[in-house]
């Protein structure tokens, strides 16, 4: 008797495996949720599965060289940075991601975390806490409308952020490599210049080689000194510890973050007791709606595979020569 598929979850930000187990069930998958997401457990869990879905872990060349028996990698998500792409390809598995979920939930966080600054929602929130009952306290305010925001990135979630920023009246710009503004009529601009003129600098685009750091020490000289930066992308894209710097030197009006390296980050460090620092806990994806349709189509995206269909939302087409067309 064949041996039944088997599934390797390597981690999730959700407490169950239920919408996982019910879709791979469908076609005789077992699920293993791994107990923790080291390196070491992976390779070891992976040795006989047929697939590996994984959220924030690392599937490391490593990983996916114990994997004899893997015909997928799934990607809970949008980045692809904590998948060893080019292993996975030198071996013919596909690698699958969700790439337009949650665009409403991001942009909107993006959103949220630039008006908490403009308005010091937070600072009034923690001043409040703490008995102040002060409105001229800390930095002024200026109004929206005089502000600009750019955008570094021009992808899904930043044309949505383009959009609902200007219908709030703020002026927004965008750099990115192409130049390529999609129709959306904004101004593309160099990045220096993006840096140089805006009031809120707002990171949008993947984490690769050529991005890692792509905000540090010089960039943040760039900056009007009470610039605001924010990333809700990966964490990876900012210096943190120069970002530190520029606060202490007072180069920066301050930082909104919702994503970190690494992640969780160490919360008892100096960067994140500066008040001028916003912190969410990676929460930018998150909502029911969102969750629901991740878990679902990363699991059929999986199941489909393992049913011999090509899946949607491949990186590595060339490997898929064998799957059969979506019908």
């Amino acid at each position: 008797m064949a041996p039944a598929l088997r599934v390797l979850l390597t981690d999730r930000a959700w407490p169950d495996c239920d919408v996982e187990r019910h879709i791979l069930g469908s076609i005789g998958a077992e699920v293993i949720d791994a107990p923790d997401p080291s390196e070491a457990t992976l390779t070891q869990l992976a040795q006989d599965v047929d697939a590996i879905a994984t959220c924030w872990a690392q599937v490391t060349p490593a990983v996916i060289e114990a994997a004899q028996r893997c015909r997928v990698v799934a990607r809970f998500g949008i980045g692809l940075d904590n998948i060893a792409i080019d292993a996975a390809t030198a071996r013919g598995i596909p690698v699958t991601y969700v790439p337009d979920y949650c665009v409403p939930e991001v942009s909107d966080h993006t959103l949220a975390l630039l008006l908490t600054i403009n308005r010091k929602v937070a600072f009034f929130h923690r001043q409040t806490k703490q008995k102040q009952y002060d409105l001229n306290a800390g930095a002024s305010m200026k109004r929206l409308s005089t502000c600009q925001l750019g955008l570094i990135g021009f992808g899904r979630i930043g044309r949505a952020v383009f959009t609902k920023a200007s219908a709030l009246g703020l002026r927004v710009v965008a750099h990115t490599a192409s130049g390529n503004n999609y129709g959306t009529g904004c101004q593309m601009l160099p990045l220096e210049d993006l840096l140089h003129h805006s009031d809120f600098v707002s990171l949008h685009l993947p984490l690769t080689d050529r991005t890692h750091h792509l905000l540090a020490s010089p960039q943040f000289d760039l900056m009007p000194p009470n610039a605001w930066v924010i990333n809700t992308s990966r964490g990876g894209l900012l210096d943190h510890d120069a970002l530190l710097s520029a606060l202490a030197d007072d180069q920066l009006g301050g930082a909104a973050l919702d994503v970190f390296d690494p992640e969780p980050p160490d919360l008892s460090q100096e960067l994140f007791r500066d008040e001028r620092v916003i912190v969410t806990p990676h929460a930018g994806f998150l909502s029911d709606d969102s969750l629901r349709e991740l878990r679902s189509r990363t699991a059929q995206q999986v199941a489909d595979v393992l049913a011999g269909v090509l899946p949607e939302h491949v990186v590595n087409p060339q490997v898929c020569n064998h799957l059969a067309p979506r019908t």
